[in-house]
Formats: structure tokens, sequence, C-alpha cells
């Protein structure tokens, strides 16, 4: 196969895999944000303090998380139908990938807004600041540097996700490197899709890495000055959030 044959079909896939990870990621953290938020919350001794709600969450996410992905795509063909319509192509395909990140992105959320410092959410507490105003004002923003690097990280599996969603018909350069690469022993092209995915994760690391890290320099957990800006509106006299 020529360069000006594969040409055309390496553009077509590339679009077609930042078109499922695009629409996967935003959902996936639209959904999975204030789910890791929910589960900080409800754990014992949190502001929303709820053991039975935060153990049935909680085992819920780790089902999700646990099954591998290529057994979610077929355990959902029935949803994924009934949702877009088919089972295959890139829309079918954003259903299970955004099902399979949503609470993979949970977790690390969890972790995330779990090591924010005590001591910020008790002086809010202590002006008054309702929960809302302790997640909108704390919580998130100084959890926002390692919140970066968790979209990050779930943008990287994402992308390995979509690769697996080709051997089912989903398109993007999965399907590509197996259609093509594997089938019919196109060896160069699937080299290529290889060298292609590579490219993309690196760039991606790169840049969650380095908005991750001017967000530190600009202030996130490493000073007081942010902190202060944070706490402000809930020192507000006669302001609760």
């Amino acid at each position: 196969m020529t360069w000006s044959e594969m040409q055309p079909l390496l553009s077509q896939a590339c679009w077609d895999t930042l078109y499922m990870v695009g629409w996967s990621v935003l959902i996936a953290v639209v959904a999975g944000l204030p789910l890791g938020v929910l589960l900080v919350l409800t754990e014992r001794g949190g502001l929303l303090q709820n053991v039975v709600a935060n153990k049935a969450i909680g085992q819920v996410v780790n089902i999700a998380r646990s099954m591998p992905f290529i057994i979610l795509m077929v355990a959902l063909m029935s949803f994924t139908r009934w949702i877009t319509g088919t089972t295959l192509g890139r829309e079918a395909a954003i259903v299970p990938l955004a099902i399979g990140a949503i609470p993979f992105f949970a977790r690390l959320v969890e972790t995330a807004v779990r090591e924010v410092d005590g001591g910020l959410v008790e002086a809010v507490q202590s002006m008054g600041g309702n929960t809302w105003t302790i997640v909108r004002k704390v919580l998130v923003p100084e959890a926002l540097p390692s919140l970066i690097s968790s979209t990050t990280t779930t943008i990287v599996a994402l992308i390995g996700y979509s690769a697996m969603a080709g051997t089912v018909g989903a398109g993007g350069l999965g399907d590509i490197a197996i259609r093509y690469g594997y089938q019919r022993f196109e060896t160069q092209l699937m080299w290529i899709t290889v060298a292609i995915l590579a490219v993309v994760i690196a760039v991606v690391q790169f840049a969650g890495d380095y908005a991750a890290r001017s967000l530190h320099r600009r202030g996130g957990r490493s000073g007081p000055a942010p902190r202060l800006r944070l706490l402000k509106p809930a020192m507000a006299p006669g302001k609760t959030g």
C-alpha cells in the first residue's frame, strides 16, 4: 500500500479517534468529578458522612473499574444500540468508552480531593461556609493541579481503549491497525498507526504535565496567598456561601 493510499485512511482514523476520545473524556469529567467528590464527602468523617451511601457508591465504582474494557463493550451492546441505534462506528464506541472512564476518573478525583489540606476546610467551616462553598472554593480549586493530571491519565487510558474498540468495528486507529495491518498483512501501515498513537499520547502527556506544573507555580497547594484568596468570599461579613 502506497503513502497516497494510506494517508486518507490515517487522516480519517485520527479524526475518529480524537472524536471518540474527546466526547468520552467530556462525559467522564462531567460525571466522574461530582462522583469522586461525593465519595470524599460521604466517607467516615466527611462533610456529608453517610457510610452506607459511600460503600454502595464505592462498590459500584469498583465493579465497573474491575471489568476489562473488551468485556464491557460486549456487555453494553444492547444499551449502546438503545442509545445510538447501532453498535458499530465512533458514536457507538463513545458509550462504553465513557461508561468505562467514569469510575476510573472518579477514583482519581477521590484521591486528588482527599489530599487537600483539612485545615482549609475547617477554616471555611469556622467562617460559616456550607458544603457547597467548601467544594467550590476549597476542594476543587486546591485539587486542580492533581485533577488536571487525573484528566491527562484518563485521556491516555481512553486512547488505548479506543484502539481496542476498533476490534469491534468502532473505527479509529485501532480499526485501521486490525483491518489493514493485521488482517491484510499491511505491516507498514500497522507500525505507522502505532507510531501515531505513541506521538498522540506523548503530546497529551506533555500538555497535561505542563498545565499541572503551571497551576502549581501559580499557587495551587504551594503557597498561602492563593489560599487566602480562596477564603476571602467565606470571610466576608454576613456571607455563608
